[in-house]
């Protein structure tokens, strides 16, 4: 993280000091005394990166309180303790197994480059290779996968059922998938010191496809096995919005989700007090300016984009809609954000915003139901993202975040070749496969004990009620009919 001490020899000084008695003296003087100076910078540097990363996590688990707003609002009235109880629990069950196995099995080098091998319960830390800030920072990003999988299978998941895959995929699945593609030792990892993957290895700096695409296609198999919810379709099979009860909520929680990307996309540099050209005005922390910039104007142009788009499409505003548009752009902007100029930025939020949108609709003719999108808009547009990455990677850019290997392949549209595109669709297929096998197994296992989705008369009433003890705002003589219907005492 941190630059090596300066060195001092005094056998350099002695023939500037004179053939004096106390010339040997004085040089160790000296060069005790620089030593000591330049210790004391050394450790500033990494007490900067430390801070920086440590704020960084605290940024993105913020983001978990932006996941649990937006859930809240897009959910019925009657099932919004439930979608609560799900985010603290994404949290608190994923910060034990990650921290058991999690990051163990995504970091634990030295290791093949399929699954890590050390530091299992955080065993051996703090290392030369990490401190736990790192962990942290780590932790964050896995929790913020099981939030956008619950988004999924939203009003009819059984309360173990959300227990169980958010500590498998947080403790399994995803930190596997991270191995591949961040650890140092992953077969088609940046980072590699050889036999990059199609000489590139992928690059993904941020997660469109390590984290957005993994949850989303846990979603999409936990929504497809359970099925759409009771009046999601009619019997035409015809769409009918399911609205969530308050868009203030959404919109809170879409703004708490903008703020936590700040530490998403550039805290992922991992460190800020690096130089690219020593005495210069520009280093790492412009490239992190650049990247903060970058993920705004991606989200941004989705924004405003989904809300005319929309307008055309349907002949209203829609705060819902722009709000999803926004996290979309940011899904997509996330993998390139720091290998990209501002301006393909924008066109990476024009394009995602019509993604999510032409997947929404495909959704609605496949009949398929996820109350916040979260399939279509983090799969959809991190797929988009891990696409647009390989056309729109800036060489200087490339070389500046993953440096060491000279003729890095870069974007196609940037005139760098296939190369890195060929890495990224493998990515795509890479990750479909595992999260379809690990997830879709976990969830049909779950499906087959009848331990997935809720009763239809629990349904209709709604989870508050029925598993939570009570409706989220209390109307005592509704609730009180409601647990006399159902025999709830």
């Amino acid at each position: 993280m941190a630059s090596s001490p300066l060195s001092c020899s005094a056998s350099d000084l002695y023939p500037l000091l004179g053939d004096g008695a106390n010339a040997t003296a004085a040089a160790e003087f000296i060069c005790g005394r620089f030593e000591a100076i330049s210790n004391k910078f050394v450790d500033t540097g990494y007490a900067v990166d430390n801070t920086y990363l440590l704020f960084s996590a605290y940024l993105v688990f913020a983001m978990q309180l932006g996941f649990a707003m937006l859930c809240a609002g897009s959910v019925r009235a009657k099932n919004t303790m439930n979608i609560m109880l799900t985010n603290v629990l994404d949290a608190a069950a994923g910060g034990l197994f990650y921290y058991t196995f999690g990051f163990a099995l995504a970091f634990g080098s030295p290791s093949n480059g399929f699954i890590g091998q050390h530091f299992f319960g955080l065993s051996k830390f703090p290392s030369p290779s990490f401190d736990y800030g790192y962990f942290l920072y780590q932790w964050a990003f896995a929790i913020a996968v099981a939030g956008i999988t619950s988004g999924s299978i939203a009003e009819r998941t059984q309360f173990v059922a959300y227990l169980i895959y958010s500590s498998f995929l947080t403790g399994l699945v995803y930190p596997i998938v991270s191995h591949w593609f961040w650890s140092a030792d992953g077969w088609a990892s940046p980072a590699r010191a050889e036999n990059l993957l199609f000489g590139s290895g992928v690059i993904d700096f941020a997660g469109s496809g390590v984290v957005h695409l993994v949850g989303a296609i846990a979603g999409l198999w936990g929504s497809l096995i359970e099925g759409p919810r009771i009046g999601r379709f009619d019997h035409a099979g015809r769409a009918v919005a399911l609205r969530g009860h308050s868009g203030t909520l959404v919109v809170l929680g879409t703004f708490l989700l903008w703020f936590g990307w700040y530490g998403f996309n550039p805290g992922s540099f991992i460190n800020i007090m690096k130089s690219y050209e020593s005495g210069s005005y520009y280093g790492q922390w412009s490239a992190i300016g650049r990247t903060a910039v970058t993920t705004t104007l991606a989200g941004c142009t989705a924004a405003l984009t989904t809300l005319f788009g929309k307008r055309l499409l349907v002949g209203h505003w829609n705060v819902t809609d722009v709000c999803n548009g926004l996290l979309g752009g940011f899904a997509a902007i996330t993998g390139g954000c720091s290998v990209v100029d501002p301006w393909a930025a924008v066109l990476c939020g024009f394009v995602s915003a019509w993604v999510l949108i032409g997947c929404n609709k495909l959704a609605e003719k496949l009949r398929y139901d996820d109350p916040l999108e979260a399939t279509q808009l983090h799969g959809g547009c991190g797929a988009w993202g891990i696409i647009f990455t390989a056309l729109f990677a800036k060489e200087a850019y490339v070389n500046e975040v993953y440096p060491g290997q000279p003729g890095r392949p870069y974007g196609l549209f940037m005139g760098g070749g296939a190369r890195l595109l060929a890495a990224h669709i493998v990515q795509i297929l890479a990750i479909v496969a595992w999260v379809s096998v690990s997830m879709g197994t976990l969830f049909f296992i779950l499906h087959k004990l009848k331990l997935l989705r809720i009763s239809a008369e629990e349904e209709m009433a709604g989870m508050d009620l029925t598993s939570h003890g009570g409706l989220a705002y209390v109307y005592t003589d509704h609730e009180d009919e409601l647990k006399k219907q159902l025999g709830v005492v």
